[in-house]
């Protein structure tokens, strides 16, 4: 098996948590190759067995087809399937549902046949579910073998979340999310566009669990207006493109599917989990193939559902939900098969795609009044390291725009007019007190070295550097009160990299910037450029 670079860093970071910690949590976006990353993990700690719980049995079964494709035997605890138990009939690694290590009779619960004493390893998929109470019972009971370890995956956890699953998870060992795998030329730009229904209203539906209420949200979308207007939208939009359609129910499901059918026969088919499944087999067959070029669903391919093909994405269910906006847009991230395959250069990567039959990910959002609810959009979701401020400044420009636009650049677009509106806000500020008898001299370590500076997650709250690790920034004249936790690691982690890859000083990189050099010049690259610019009376030589 043959780790990408960050799966390779991803494994590493992990095993370097677990040294001090027995929890820790992997945030890595859908499409990036999350069993890639803990299969390797499994087989590291070989012949330990390890535990795999998910919470869908779709995702069972994808996770015990995907290890034994890499050559790592595993076996399912779920229903009628029984693991075994014994050393003559025990695999490496058993995958089960939360559902199922909980249920039981009369006090015994499954999970009570397994010893955990056999097991070093609980991989948590999914992982934002695991504050639930069901998880904690599981997770307590092997945890009673005090060498365990614990490692919770997710995709994008709604910032609501984060906290929460700091209580959980120790630590946050590796974060690739997925703008990380576009910039990176893993995964395909996503296109934002948003379509107004003058008759969708929002506002009067009530907030249950955190997201729009079921109910009121499918009275909302079923509303035959409504439908005609979202049904005429998609229509015109996606041409012939192989396109998702994600439903707020059942019936508006079955009715968009049928408007769809009426502008051309076949276009069309519609699933739900009560679907059979031989039949959902058979629509997700004629899906992949092509003869069906729409699938409207209701909450069953927002997991473990896998079509490269995907080009757009409809979001005819809106959401305050961010892990399950990202879920759902995550169906179509990835590139056509084999473009990106043996290319080592990320740019080269994003070349590809570009050049591709896929080139982006179209997602289509549906807005009328909101009313006081705060609707996820693409920008939400790429804009992880964002200030939110920068966000809905791209929703914003989203809005006005008529045709699709990256939303990535859309982000970075909105996140320089705020730090240029800051710039000159803090010259106008500068030139007040340009009369005061001191001056000073503040170093942007992050402009410096081009960073965009990492958003405060959740479960970072509270946390604060080590004396050490204070000490190490105040000797690079960085003040690491003046920048929250996270920013201050994702420093030191740039600094170290520095060092290892011989590139020159913060203070060097300050000056190269100043006269317009590059800052990833060598130490000895930039001290001989400095000296030439002394020698030259500090103007720019060459």
């Amino acid at each position: 098996m043959t780790l990408r670079d960050y799966q390779e860093r991803a494994v590493n970071a992990i095993e370097e948590e677990w040294k001090e910690n027995d929890s820790t949590l992997l945030v890595c976006a859908t499409g990036t190759g999350k069993t890639q990353i803990f299969s390797e993990l499994i087989r590291r700690r070989q012949p330990q067995r390890a535990m795999i719980l998910a919470h869908r049995e779709e995702l069972i079964w994808q996770a015990q087809k995907r290890l034994e494709s890499l050559d790592i035997e595993a076996e399912v605890e779920m229903a009628d399937f029984k693991a075994g138990t014994k050393f003559w009939n025990m695999r490496p690694v058993v995958v089960s549902t939360i559902q199922t290590q909980c249920a039981g009779k009369n006090g015994s619960t499954r999970m009570a046949k397994f010893n955990p004493e056999e097991f070093s390893l609980l991989i948590i998929d999914e992982a934002h579910h695991a504050t639930a109470q069901s998880y904690r019972r599981v997770i307590d009971h092997y945890r009673q073998n005090p060498n365990l370890k614990v490692l919770g995956v997710t995709a994008t956890p709604d910032r609501a979340d984060e906290e929460a699953l700091g209580k959980v998870f120790q630590t946050v060992a590796f974060d690739y999310e997925i703008l990380d795998a576009i910039k990176d030329g893993w995964l395909v730009p996503i296109e934002q566009q948003m379509v107004e229904i003058e008759s969708l209203d929002y506002s009067h539906i009530r907030t249950t669990a955190g997201d729009l209420n079921g109910a009121d949200l499918a009275e909302v979308m079923e509303a035959e207006k409504n439908l005609q207007g979202i049904a005429a939208a998609t229509i015109e939009i996606i041409g012939k493109r192989k396109t998702i359609v994600f439903t707020a129910s059942v019936r508006q499901a079955e009715s968009l599917s049928g408007i769809f059918n009426r502008h051309r026969e076949g276009m069309s088919r519609w699933v739900y989990g009560g679907t059979p499944k031989e039949i959902r087999r058979e629509i997700l067959k004629d899906f992949a193939e092509g003869s069906t070029q729409v699938v409207a669903n209701c909450g069953i391919l927002s997991e473990g559902f896998d079509e490269p093909g995907v080009e757009v994405i409809v979001q005819a269910r809106p959401t305050k939900s961010r892990c399950l906006y990202s879920q759902q847009i995550g169906r179509g991230t990835r590139p056509l098969p084999k473009i990106v395959d043996g290319i080592d250069a990320k740019e080269e990567r994003r070349f590809a795609i570009e050049t591709s039959a896929k080139p982006s990910l179209l997602v289509v959002d549906f807005v009328g009044n909101s009313g006081r609810h705060k609707l996820i959009t693409s920008a939400d979701v790429l804009g992880g390291n964002v200030s939110e401020e920068a966000i809905e400044l791209a929703i914003k420009k989203i809005k006005k725009e008529k045709n699709p636009r990256k939303t990535d650049e859309l982000l970075e677009e909105a996140q320089r007019e705020i730090e240029e509106r800051k710039k000159q806000d803090a010259l106008r500020k500068a030139r007040l007190v340009a009369k005061a008898k001191y001056t000073s001299k503040i170093i942007d370590p992050f402009n410096i070295f081009q960073l965009e500076p990492a958003r405060e997650r959740g479960w970072d709250a509270g946390k604060s550097l080590s004396e050490k690790q204070k000490n190490l920034l105040r000797k690079q004249g960085i003040d690491p009160d003046s920048m929250s936790y996270v920013q201050a690691k994702q420093l030191i982690v740039e600094l170290f990299r520095r060092w290892k890859d011989d590139l020159c000083s913060l203070k060097q990189a300050n000056i190269l910037k100043r006269y317009g050099y590059s800052t990833q010049l060598t130490r000895k690259e930039a001290s001989a450029l400095i000296d030439q610019l002394a020698k030259n009376h500090w103007k720019r030589v060459g």
